[in-house]
This record gives structure tokens, sequence and C-alpha cells, in this order.
């Protein structure tokens, strides 16, 4: 006769029969650092170790569970080696991902996730414990050769292609950001008009001018708009994330054009009160040609100083004479506030030769 007792063939009969595979409901009665003990009313208590509870390596499961708490696990084997049964809780929570990414394709919905890795060739995104790879092309609508700053960031994406059986589910974030683009740049040309003064961040700075992010717009703000002055070189005048006021000069189409020359700064408004006929001024040669040399008064107010009015001695080219960026005195010329244009001469500032010294006529010898 067995030795086994009614009580106990009744506890093994109300016991719950396991397979591979089985999703079954178990009861916390222990919890570990790296382990959890469950019991799943099975002869054997089931295990779930800290690798099948999440991808996090150095999660603490005691910061997630506590004896008491009931618990959705999915069988992985009936028997771990030591009689006892290993279990999984990430593979239910990756099959419950799967789903809403499934769904998420199906519906063209926005999804938002972290970002948990940085590969080689885009963003690894953990959904719910289900892989997701973004690759480097549709992370972002401009070329980003540095994708380690979205390394911890939530993102949103749409999911492009749904393959679980292959692990490969793609996301798509630059479709998002082009979209958004779209409806910001419809709103910001509906409101801007030409000689409208706009708020902007400096975005690129180039040799020929800097582009600016006006809120869903980039427009160029050309080297020559930068100051009625002269700008040898835009990345000394801005930096990248500088915000200015700029003035739309131009809209053409999708493009837009810049300037930081206000009509009211314009130097030669007040050119005729400080720089009329006969004034004797102080300014440095800006740039020379073979006929003359123009020479910065104010920024944005230059003057010729003529070939012929730079010395009462010949000279054959302004060069041979003068260096960019001297500074030289000289008497205005001439005015012409409609060309703008005002003439320069050293020559009116020197005495003629034959009034240096007047020499005594001898007396006529008798």
């Amino acid at each position: 006769m067995s030795d086994v007792s009614f009580e106990q063939l009744l506890e093994e009969e109300s016991m719950v029969r396991i397979h591979s595979g089985q999703i079954v409901e178990g009861t916390v009665i222990d919890v570990k650092e790296d382990e959890i003990v469950l019991n799943i009313k099975y002869k054997a208590d089931g295990i779930l170790t800290r690798k099948e509870y999440s991808n996090a390596a150095d999660l603490d499961l005691r910061t997630v569970a506590k004896v008491g708490d009931v618990m959705t696990v999915k069988v992985l084997k009936e028997n771990d080696g030591e009689g006892q049964v290993l279990l999984t809780y990430k593979k239910i929570a990756v099959d419950k991902a799967y789903k809403k990414l499934e769904d998420a394709f199906n519906n063209a919905q926005v999804i938002k996730a972290p970002v948990t890795k940085i590969h080689t060739g885009g963003l690894g995104v953990d959904f719910e414990g289900a892989d997701v790879f973004i690759p480097a092309s549709l992370v972002s609508d401009t070329y980003e050769k540095n994708l380690s700053k979205y390394e911890g960031q939530e993102i949103e994406f749409v999911i492009t292609e749904f393959n679980p059986k292959k692990r490969r589910i793609i996301g798509d974030r630059k479709q998002l950001l082009v979209a958004k683009k779209k409806e910001a740049q419809k709103a910001l040309f509906e409101k801007i008009s030409v000689g409208m003064t706009v708020e902007g961040t400096v975005k690129n700075v180039t040799d020929f001018g800097a582009f600016i992010d006006l809120g869903g717009v980039d427009g160029l703000l050309h080297i020559s708009e930068m100051s009625w002055g002269r700008v040898d070189n835009p990345k000394k005048l801005l930096n990248v994330g500088d915000k200015l006021n700029v003035l739309i000069k131009d809209i053409s189409g999708d493009k837009v054009a810049l300037s930081l020359k206000f009509p009211e700064t314009n130097p030669w408004k007040i050119a005729q009160e400080n720089f009329s006929v006969g004034t004797i001024i102080t300014g440095k040669v800006a740039r020379m040609t073979d006929f003359g040399a123009f020479v910065e008064l104010v920024p944005g107010v230059d003057a010729l100083l003529h070939v012929s009015q730079i010395s009462r001695e010949h000279i054959d080219k302004p060069s041979d004479v003068l260096k960019l960026g001297q500074e030289i005195t000289a008497k205005i010329v001439d005015f012409n506030i409609e060309a703008k244009k005002i003439s320069l001469s050293i020559k009116a500032l020197e005495a003629p030769a034959d009034e240096d010294s007047e020499q005594e006529q001898p007396a006529d010898a008798e």
C-alpha cells in the first residue's frame, strides 16, 4: 500500500499542470537582488531570474517586487535541472509590446520610447521590452554624424516595418519631423511678410553667411547683410544658438532672405550732417583699385580717394603709397547724397609747391 496520504493526493490533484510556453499566475514568496521565487501552485516553485525579468543588467529585483505580489509569468522550462520551474516575465512583456507595435504599424500610430543603445548605423529603442531599430537616415530630417546625444532620450516615431519573427522592427522619426516642419512652415508663411522684424536662432554659420531658424523655416542671412560695415568672417560675428532679431528682406517661394541692416540704422541718414564738403576727416583704407582707394569713414559709408587726389606728385596706382587698413586724413571735395558718393582729396591739404617759399628778387645792377 502507498505511503502517500489522502491529503497529499488531494493536494497534488489541486496542483496545476504546466508545460513550456504556458502562462501562469504566481505569488511572490521570496525576493533576492537577482532572483524572484514564486508559488505557482505546482509541486515545485517557480524561479524568475533578473535576466528573464528585464534587459537591465544592473536592476535590483528587490526594487520592483515584494513578497505577496501576484505576477503573471510564462513557463520557460518545467525543470531547470534543480527541480525548479524556470519562468520568464520579460517574454510576456515583449509579447504584449509586439501586439502594441503591430497595432501601431497597422494604424500608423505615433509611439514614444527611450533610446537605450547607440549603434553604428542608428538607434536602438526599447519599447516596453521590445527592441526597435531606427536607422541613422530616419533619425532626423537633417544629416547627423553623432547620434550619441540621443542616448537616454524619449523620442517619438512611427513603425514602418514590422517582422518580429526576423527580429526586424523598424522605426522612423524623420517623417514626423518633416510633417511638423511643413506645418510650422505653413503657419509661419501665413504671418510673415517682407519688412517685418522677427526673432530667430542661428542654426549654422558658413563662410558666406548664416542660416537662421525662424521657427519652421530657415532664412539666409548673407554676409553682405550682416552689417552696414564690412564683415570678413561671419564665424567671428555669430555663434550657433545665438538669438537675434532679423529683418525679412525678401521671400521667394520657400526661401527667405534676411538682413541686419535695418533702415533706421542706415549710416547714410546722418552722413550729410557729418561729412559735408570741406570737412577734413580721418578714415581707414578699406579696399583699393587701380583708379583709387575706398576709405571707410564709418561702418557703411565709404568715400573714394581717386589716384589723382592722393598727392601732387604723379602716382601710378594707390597701392604704391597706401596699404589696406592704413589710416589717412583727407578733405571732402564732393558729396552726392542721391548717389551715395563721397569724394576725398589728400592733395587738397597740401600747399602748392610754389607757395612753400617766396624767394626775394635781387635788385637790378646798375
